[in-house]
C-alpha cells in the first residue's frame, strides 16, 4: 500500500507518465491505446519491479524480444501481445537464456531443467553400471546361434505383448490412461540422446498407430448406411496406406548406415579406366559448360579418365566445343528410349572399367572419383555407389515461399536419410546422376533399363536381383540446379511418380528372384511413396462427407476418436521429427504432398492398369523467371479443394446452430480438419506465387580467401562471399580504394596453385565489393570452375546446416505459410472484391499480429549475458 501512496504522490512519476502518454499521441496513437500502454506501464512498474537490472537488461532489448510491437506507436491490444509474446518466449527459449529474468516460473523451470539432465546423463550412468558392463561381457561370450535363439524369443514375447497392446478393448477411462502413459514415455525419452531412445519411440508410435488402425477396421464403420460405409472405406483405405508408409519409413531408416569413403591403393597402375559420360539433349551449351570443366580437372590419372558429351539433340555447337577442349563427342541418328538409350548407345563405344554419370547441370567436384573408386576395391560384388544430389539454386518450395537455407527442401530427406537407411538393408538405388557403376556388371544386366521412364531405379534394381551389392556415400561430390519454377518441379515429379509404379507393376520387388526381404521392403516403400496422390485427396477432402452430406466417415463419438486419433498422430510426429528431424520438418511434408497429390493421382493409377502408357520427359533446367506470376494453372486443383473445404466450414457453422445438439462434437472435430485442410491448401496456394528469377547464373554463397591486384601492382587481401558462373562477390578492408568500373585482377588459390583472372567492379558498398568476370579464355574458364564449383570441399559443409526441428515451431511456421497464401489471393483479387478483399485482410493481419515471433538467431544474446544477479 505504501509503495501504491509512494507511486500515485510522486511528482517525478505522474509527470514521467504524462510524458510518455505525450510522447505516444505525438507517434499517432490513439488516445485508449496511449492511455491503456501508461497504464500497463504504471502496473508493471507497481508490481514487476521494472527498474530492476534484470528488466532493464530485457528493456534495452526489446526490439529484439518483441519484433512485432512497435514501442512508439503502441495499439489497443498491445498488452495482449506483450502477454503473447512472453508466454511463447517462455516456452521456447532454454533455461540459461532470457526465461531467467522471469523470477516468478522459475521453479518449474528448474524441475524441467533437472528431469532434462537426469535424462542426458542417463546413458553414460547405464554404460558405466558394472551390472551392466557384466552382462555385455556375458552376451558377446555366447556364440551365434545361441544369440539368434534369444533374439528369436525376444521378438516372439514382445510380438505377444504388442498384440495384446494393439487388440485388447479398453474403455474410455483405460484408454485415455494408456495414451497419457505412453505419451509421457515418449516425452521423456524423447530428450535422451542416442539411437536406442529414437528405437523406443518407434516402438511406441508403431503401438499406437497399430492399435489406432484395429479399432478404425473393427469399431468404426457404419454397415447399414451405405454412403456412410462408401464415404468411410475410402477413408480407411488412405488410413492403411499411410500406416504401411509409416511402418516401411521406419523399417527404412531405423538405422542410417553413414558409410565412410575407403582410401585408394598407393600403386596408381592399379586404379581402374573410367568413362565419364554427361548426357544431354535440349539444354543450353551455358549449363553444361561447368559440368564439362569441372570434369576436366577431376583429380585422377588422365591415360585412365575418358570425358564423352552425349548429345541426344545432334547439336553442331555441342560437337565444336567438345574438340575445343579435348573431349568425346557421341550423337546417336535415332533417339529411342531417351536418357537410357543415349548411355546405352555410348556403351557399345566405350572401354572403360567403371562408368560415371552425371546430368549436365550436375558440377562435379575434383575429389568425385577418389572419393568413390575405394569401395570398388573392397567390395567385389559392388555394383553401383551414389552420393547425393545436391542443388545449388533454389528450388520453386525454396524460392517462392522465401525458405532457401531455412528449412530442409524436399529431396533433403531422400539423399539425407532415406538412402542412408538403404544402404544398411543393402538397398541403395540409382538416381540417374553422381553415381559410379561397375561396367562388367552393367553388361550382364543389358545396360541402363528401358522399359520404365525412371531408368535409373530399375536399373539398381535389375543389379540387385542379380545379387550384386549397392552403395551410398553420404558426402555431396556435385551440385546441379534445381527445376526453376512450379510446373516444371510438377512434371519432373510426375515422370519420377509414372515411372515407380511401372516398375511396380513390372517387376515388382515384392515378387521374384534375387532380393532380400529388407530390399524388397525398401523398393517397395519407394514406389509406394508415388501412389501418395489419391490418399492425400481423400484426407483433404474427407471431412466434408459429414458436413455437406451427413455421411459418418468415422461411425464413433467425437470423444473415442480424439482419444484414438490424435495419439496415433501426435506420436507419429514426435517420433518423426525425432528421427527426421534434421532433414524434413514437421508438417512441412504436407505442403509438399498436397502441391503434388492432384498431378500424380492421374498417372499412377493408368500406370497401375497400363504400365506401359507415358512417354520420358526432359526437366528443363537454366531457365528465368523475368517476371513475378502466378501460376493459376498448377494453382487451379489447391482453389477448387480450398472452396470446397470453405463450403464445408459454413456448413459446419449452421449445423452447430441448427444441427442435432449431440452432433456438436462431431462437428467441432470435423471443422477443426475442414480448418487444417484449409492451412495446408493456403500453403500450396502461396508456392503457386512464383517469384522473379533474373539471374543465369546462380549465386553461391562461400568463404574464401582471395586477393585482388591492381593495375599499379598494389594488392590487397579480400574474401569471396559468393560467386557465380561470371561473377564473384568479396569483402574486404581495403574497398574504399576501388571504385565501379575499375579493371582488377582477381587471384584465386587451388592446392599450391595460383590463378589469376580478369574482373571489372561493378559494385562497391561498404567493405562488400561485386566483381563481374570479363571474357576468359577456354582454359581460365576452366581454372575458374575449378577453383569455385568443383573444389573438393565445394559442398561437404553445406550438409547438415539446418536448424533442428522443433514440431511447434513448424505447425506456426506452416500456419503462417497457409495465411500468406490467402492474403496473397486477396492481393490480386478482381477488382469489384477489392473493397472485402481488403476488409478480409486487414481482419487476417490483424488476427495475425496476436501471432508469437522467434528472435532472430543473429541476435540471440552470449550466455555470459543472460546471467540473472543472485
Amino acid at each position: 500500500m505504501s509503495r501504491l501512496l509512494n507511486l500515485l504522490l510522486l511528482p517525478p512519476v505522474i509527470s514521467g507518465l504524462q510524458a510518455r502518454y505525450r510522447q505516444y499521441r505525438s507517434h499517432h496513437a490513439s488516445r485508449s491505446a496511449a492511455a491503456v500502454m501508461v497504464f500497463c506501464v504504471a502496473v508493471g512498474w507497481l508490481f514487476l519491479r521494472f527498474e530492476s537490472p534484470s528488466w532493464q537488461r530485457v528493456n534495452s532489448q526489446r526490439t529484439r524480444w518483441y519484433p512485432q510491437i512497435s514501442a512508439e506507436h503502441p495499439k489497443f491490444a498491445d498488452p495482449l501481445r506483450y502477454m503473447l509474446q512472453s508466454l511463447w518466449l517462455l516456452i521456447i527459449l532454454p533455461s540459461n537464456g532470457v526465461r531467467e529474468r522471469f523470477t516468478y516460473v522459475r521453479w518449474p523451470q528448474q524441475l524441467r531443467d533437472k528431469v532434462y539432465g537426469w535424462l542426458e546423463a542417463l546413458p553414460v550412468k547405464v554404460e558405466q553400471n558394472p551390472l551392466e558392463a557384466r552382462v555385455i561381457r556375458r552376451l558377446s561370450t555366447l556364440n551365434r546361434a545361441v544369440k539368434r535363439v534369444l533374439m528369436l524369443l525376444a521378438g516372439i514375447v514382445a510380438l505377444v505383448l504388442a498384440m495384446f497392446c494393439i487388440s485388447q478393448p479398453f474403455g474410455y477411462t483405460a484408454q485415455f490412461v494408456f495414451v497419457v502413459l505412453l505419451w509421457s514415455i515418449a516425452m521423456l525419452i524423447r530428450r535422451i540422446p542416442g539411437r536406442f531412445p529414437a528405437l523406443m519411440m518407434i516402438v511406441l508410435s508403431l503401438t499406437i498407430s497399430c492399435r489406432y488402425l484395429w479399432w478404425r477396421y473393427t469399431s468404426t464403420l457404419n454397415w447399414d448406411d451405405p454412403l456412410s460405409l462408401t464415404c468411410g472405406l475410402l477413408l480407411l483405405f488412405a488410413e492403411t496406406y499411410s500406416w504401411t508408409v509409416l511402418v516401411l519409413g521406419y523399417i527404412q531408416t531405423i538405422w542410417p548406415l553413414n558409410r565412410k569413403p575407403v582410401p585408394m591403393p598407393v600403386d596408381v597402375s592399379t586404379w581402374p579406366t573410367v568413362d565419364l559420360m554427361i548426357p544431354t539433349y535440349n539444354e543450353d551449351l551455358s549449363v553444361v559448360k561447368p559440368t564439362l570443366y569441372a570434369a576436366l580437372g577431376l583429380d585422377w590419372p588422365r591415360d585412365k579418365l575418358t570425358i564423352y558429351l552425349l548429345d541426344d539433340g545432334n547439336r553442331q555447337e555441342f560437337a565444336d566445343f567438345a574438340h575445343e577442349i579435348g573431349i568425346k563427342y557421341i550423337a546417336r541418328e535415332t533417339h529411342e528410349h531417351a536418357k537410357a538409350g543415349n548411355i546405352n548407345h555410348a556403351l557399345k563405344q566405350a572401354k572403360g572399367e567403371l562408368v560415371a554419370i552425371f546430368d549436365c547441370d550436375h558440377v562435379p567436384t575434383r575429389s568425385f572419383l577418389q572419393l568413390t573408386v575405394g569401395w570398388f576395391f573392397k567390395d567385389k560384388k559392388l555394383s553401383m555407389l551414389q552420393t547425393p544430389h545436391h542443388f545449388f539454386s533454389p528450388d520453386p518450395f525454396e524460392r517462392n515461399l522465401g525458405r532457401m537455407r531455412r528449412t530442409p527442401n524436399e529431396g533433403e530427406l531422400f539423399y539425407g536419410l532415406v538412402q542412408d537407411g538403404n544402404d544398411l538393408w543393402d538397398a541403395s538405388f540409382f538416381c540417374g546422376s553422381c553415381a559410379m557403376l561397375r561396367r562388367d556388371v552393367l553388361n550382364e544386366i543389358g545396360g541402363i533399363a528401358v522399359e520404365t521412364v525412371t531408368e535409373d531405379a530399375h536399373t539398381s534394381l535389375r543389379m540387385h536381383r542379380h545379387g550384386y551389392s549397392s552403395a551410398y556415400i553420404r558426402i555431396p561430390q556435385a551440385a546441379g540446379l534445381a527445376t526453376e519454377s512450379l510446373a516444371a518441379h510438377v512434371s519432373q515429379r510426375i515422370r519420377w511418380a509414372r515411372g515407380m509404379v511401372q516398375i511396380f507393376r513390372l517387376d515388382n520387388p515384392l515378387f521374384g528372384k534375387g532380393l532380400k526381404l529388407a530390399q524388397r521392403l525398401c523398393y517397395a516403400n519407394a514406389m509406394m511413396h508415388f501412389l501418395a496422390g489419391i490418399p492425400r485427396l481423400i484426407f483433404l477432402t474427407a471431412p466434408l462427407a459429414f458436413l455437406l452430406m451427413h455421411a459418418y466417415v468415422i461411425y464413433a463419438p467425437a470423444f473415442a476418436i480424439a482419444l484414438y486419433v490424435l495419439p496415433h498422430m501426435i506420436h507419429a510426429s514426435l517420433t518423426n521429427s525425432r528421427v527426421q528431424g534434421k532433414y524434413r520438418h514437421s508438417f512441412w511434408n504436407e505442403i509438399y504432398e498436397t502441391v503434388l497429390a492432384w498431378y500424380i493421382a492421374r498417372p499412377t493409377t493408368v500406370a497401375l492398369f497400363n504400365p506401359h502408357a507415358g512417354t520420358f520427359n526432359v526437366t528443363a533446367k537454366g531457365g528465368l523467371n523475368k517476371h513475378a506470376y502466378v501460376d493459376w494453372k498448377i494453382s487451379r486443383p489447391y482453389q477448387v479443394l480450398m472452396l470446397l473445404n470453405l463450403a464445408g466450414l459454413f456448413f459446419g457453422i449452421y449445423r452447430m446452430i441448427y444441427g442435432q445438439a449431440d452432433e456438436v462434437l462431431t462437428v467441432l472435430v470435423s471443422m477443426a480438419w475442414v480448418i487444417y485442410n484449409m492451412i495446408i491448401l493456403g500453403g500450396a496456394i502461396a508456392v503457386a506465387f512464383e517469384s522473379k528469377q533474373v539471374r543465369q547464373a546462380h549465386r553461391v554463397e562461400a568463404k574464401m580467401p582471395a586477393s585482388l591486384l591492381r593495375p599499379d601492382g598494389h594488392l590487397y587481401v579480400c574474401t569471396v562471399q559468393d560467386y557465380s558462373d561470371n561473377g564473384v562477390g568479396l569483402e574486404t578492408d581495403s574497398a574504399s580504394y576501388f571504385n565501379a568500373g575499375d579493371n582488377v585482377t582477381l587471384i584465386l588459390h587451388r592446392g599450391l596453385q595460383e590463378y589469376a583472372f580478369p574482373v571489372q567492379v561493378s559494385r562497391v558498398f561498404g567493405k562488400s565489393m561485386g566483381m563481374q568476370l570479363q571474357p576468359l579464355t577456354t582454359q581460365q574458364h576452366i581454372d575458374f570452375i575449378q577453383c569455385t564449383f568443383a573444389r573438393a570441399d565445394s559442398w561437404v559443409l553445406r550438409e547438415d546446416s539446418f536448424p533442428e526441428d522443433k514440431p511447434m515451431e513448424s505447425l506456426r511456421e506452416v500456419l503462417g505459410l497457409g495465411i500468406r497464401g490467402y492474403l496473397r489471393m486477396l492481393d490480386i483479387a478482381p477488382q469489384r472484391y477489392r473493397p472485402l478483399a481488403a476488409k478480409t485482410q486487414s481482419v487476417g493481419s490483424w488476427l495475425l499480429s496476436f501471432a508469437p515471433r522467434n528472435p532472430p538467431l543473429s541476435v540471440q544474446p552470449d550466455e555470459s549475458t543472460l546471467m540473472m544477479t543472485k
